[in-house]
C-alpha cells in the first residue's frame, strides 16, 4: 500500500516568511501532497560562509508560523544531525522511517543552476522529485533536462516539475535588512514571528545570534 505524499521545504529559514509557505499551499492540490514537512538545516550546503542565526530561533520561528496547521510537520531531523545539511542524507533518514513515502523535494528556481551540484545527487533522485516554485524563470541545467515532466505525470521518484505561482516578492535577506533599518516587516511574515524578532532583537547587527 501507498503511502503518502509529502512535499519536503529545507532552508535556514532566517527567518520564515510568506514565501516560504504560501506558494507552495497554491500548488498543494496539484500534486495531492498530504503533509507538509518544513526541515530547518542545521547548515546549508551553499551557505556554509554565511552567519545565520542559532538553530534555536530559526526553528522556533518556523513552528510559530504553522502552528495552526495539522497537516503541517517541523523535523528536527536536520538540525540533530551535526555537520553540513546534505539533501541526500536527509532523505535516506526519511526513507528508513517511511518505507513507500513518497517524497517531492521543494526548491525555488533560483536553486536550478546548482541543482545537477548536489552531493549524490543520482541517489537523491532515487530517493525523491524536485518540484520547483518559479514565475517561468527556472532554466534546467542540461544533464537533468531529461527528468522534467508534467505536473499530470506525477512519479514515486526521479522528476523535475515546473510550476508556476503567484510567488510573494520577499527574503529572508530582505527581511533581515528591513528590520536592520527600523523599516516595518508586517506585511512580509507571520505575526507571531514579527514578534518573536522584536522580542529577542533578531536582525538588529550584522553579527548572528
Amino acid at each position: 500500500m501507498t503511502e503518502e505524499r509529502v512535499a519536503i521545504c529545507g532552508g535556514t529559514f532566517d527567518p520564515f516568511h510568506r514565501g516560504h509557505l504560501e506558494p507552495i499551499l497554491q500548488i498543494r492540490s496539484t500534486f495531492s501532497w498530504e503533509r507538509l514537512m518544513y526541515l530547518p538545516a542545521r547548515v546549508q550546503p551553499f551557505k556554509t560562509a554565511v552567519a545565520v542565526s542559532s538553530p534555536f530561533h530559526r526553528l522556533a520561528m518556523v513552528v510559530l508560523a504553522t502552528q495552526d496547521r495539522e497537516d503541517i510537520e517541523v523535523s528536527l531531523i536536520e538540525l540533530e544531525r551535526a555537520g553540513t545539511s546534505f539533501a541526500v542524507d536527509t532523505l535516506e533518514a526519511l526513507r528508513l522511517q517511511h518505507p513507500s513515502g513518497i517524497f517531492d523535494w521543494i526548491i525555488g528556481d533560483d536553486n536550478l543552476p546548482q541543482l545537477a551540484e548536489w552531493k549524490s545527487i543520482d541517489r537523491v533522485f532515487q530517493l525523491a522529485n524536485f518540484v520547483v516554485v518559479t514565475r517561468g524563470k527556472g532554466i534546467v541545467p542540461a544533464p537533468l533536462l531529461d527528468r522534467v515532466r508534467n505536473a499530470n505525470q506525477l512519479s514515486s521518484s526521479g522528476s523535475i516539475y515546473l510550476v508556476e505561482t503567484d510567488l510573494v516578492e520577499v527574503s529572508s535577506t530582505d527581511i533581515r535588512n528591513r528590520v536592520r533599518s527600523g523599516q516595518s516587516i508586517s506585511n512580509l511574515v507571520d505575526p507571531r514571528v514579527e514578534r518573536y524578532i522584536q522580542k529577542h532583537g533578531l536582525y538588529r547587527s550584522e553579527v548572528a545570534v
